[in-house]
């Protein structure tokens, strides 16, 4: 019965996505053409279907994805832990945090899409300079959420677990760490889509493979249609990535009740 109670609330949300998704395929598909738009300023959703099935088939478009998808992996864990690690340090020591953060602060200011061509002269184009811009965007979201999240945790909580003679240790498990997992989380959501820009910026930079290099060759081509593509399969990449952490979240923090840790 508590499954069906709550499964009936979702049909209507689900059915008004669905709605919409269909009214704006609809309108993608009819109105360049009544608008006399060209094909290629604005291909019709059939046209860029048809290019989906030709680059599937000719392009190696899942094994640009592929790599793609490896790449933001691979930089969204690596900046993760680099964040989540230097948030903790930062957060429980002060005085690391004071002569620290200008520079953390100066490498965030600066422009990551400057770093995406000095890594290719340094790595050469391969997939560790996409890597390298997705961890340098990834590490301060989460970086910032933890060291937050550190500070703020209650002072009287701390100075109760000393009264009862806790170690250090003790209280980063048992006080810090728990405190720190619905801010980390928040942070995780947002690295979660910037590791993909991350990804692609690199690869537009510099590279031959990932979907990256199909833009710029759907560019160069001239085909508005490939570009569409793999817009949208990033999208979808994106989606699945932010997905992800999402059923974590839910798993890590299935005791906090469900507005603490909002879907969206």
């Amino acid at each position: 019965m508590a499954s069906a109670h709550f499964a009936v609330p979702l049909r209507g949300p689900a059915a008004a996505s669905l709605a919409v998704l269909v009214v704006f395929l609809a309108g993608w598909e009819w109105l360049p053409g009544l608008a006399k738009i060209p094909e290629f300023i604005l291909p019709p959703a059939s046209k860029v279907w048809s290019e989906f099935l030709r680059m599937s088939a000719n392009e190696r478009l899942w094994y640009h994805a592929g790599i793609t998808s490896l790449e933001v992996v691979v930089g969204f864990v690596l900046g993760s832990l680099l964040g989540v690690v230097i948030g903790f340090v930062l957060g429980m020591a002060p005085r690391a945090e004071l002569v620290l953060s200008p520079y953390i602060l100066a490498l965030q200011i600066a422009p990551k899409v400057a770093f995406a061509p000095l890594f290719v002269m340094w790595l050469g184009y391969t997939v560790y300079p996409k890597i390298l811009v997705a961890v340098l965007i990834v590490f301060f979201p989460v970086m910032v959420n933890v060291l937050t999240a550190v500070r703020t945790v209650d002072p009287d909580m701390v100075n109760l677990a000393r009264a009862f003679s806790a170690t250090r240790l003790q209280i980063f498990r048992m006080i810090e760490y728990p405190a720190s997992l619905p801010p980390l989380f928040s942070g995780l959501r947002i690295a979660a889509t910037l590791a993909v820009i991350g990804v692609v910026v690199g690869e537009l930079v510099g590279g031959n493979i990932g979907l990256g290099y199909l833009l710029t060759f759907g560019e160069g081509q001239g085909n508005t249609a490939m570009v569409f593509v793999t817009i949208i399969v990033l999208t979808a990449i994106g989606i699945v990535a932010y997905g992800a952490v999402v059923l974590a979240e839910r798993r890590v923090l299935h005791y906090l009740p469900r507005a603490q840790h909002s879907t969206v």
